[in-house]
């Protein structure tokens, strides 16, 4: 039985302006940067495994929050959006032949011109996941952990989520043999001592 966490990754300037990011790399913004300077991973999970997503975005956040550098994981890089990529959501919902869609009409097939389905992120998520030997933080990507959870909670991407991916806190799942149990309540990061 392996515990695994997982993290959201800090405010980027294109997260603040609401565009689909994917997989293009943008960094943390300074605002990011400095929150997340004031907090740490709480026990046990500093003394975790640590791996990130390759994107900036994700590795800064880990080693902001852990004090020390992630392995770098491809399997974590966050959903491809395809032709979507550096979008506006809510532009995207105005044109009805963008086929943009709210989350919880997607599927588990639904899938942006050029990109990835849920099921494909699941797909390579799950062969990295299958393979820990021990208990890991992994910071990444919403549409990551929206995959995951999705699995753990068997949601199916059709009517409204059972969770909230909210930042600055772990959503910790038990995986036992192919089984992923999600805990009821994420942890929240702790305030560093002054």
């Amino acid at each position: 039985m392996i515990r695994l966490a997982l993290l959201r990754h800090g405010h980027t300037h294109w997260n603040r302006a609401g565009r689909i990011q994917g997989r293009t790399d943008i960094p943390l913004d300074d605002d990011a940067r400095s929150h997340l300077g004031a907090l740490r991973l709480p026990a046990p999970w500093s003394d975790a495994d640590l791996v990130s997503s390759p994107l900036a975005r994700a590795a800064e956040t880990a080693q902001i929050v852990s004090g020390r550098p992630p392995l770098a994981v491809p399997n974590l890089t966050e959903m491809d959006w395809g032709d979507w990529e550096g979008a506006r959501g809510e532009v995207l919902l105005t044109n009805p032949t963008a086929g943009y869609r709210h989350i919880e009409d997607w599927g588990w097939s639904y899938r942006p011109p050029g990109g990835e389905s849920p099921e494909d992120v699941l797909r390579r998520v799950k062969s990295w996941a299958d393979g820990l030997s021990s208990d890991t933080v992994a910071v990444c990507h919403i549409g990551i952990i929206r995959v995951i959870l999705a699995r753990a909670h068997r949601w199916d991407f059709e009517g409204p989520a059972p969770f909230r991916i909210k930042r600055d806190r772990l959503y910790v799942l038990t995986l036992d043999q192919g089984n992923w149990q999600a805990d009821p309540e994420p942890i929240r990061l702790e305030t560093r001592a002054a």
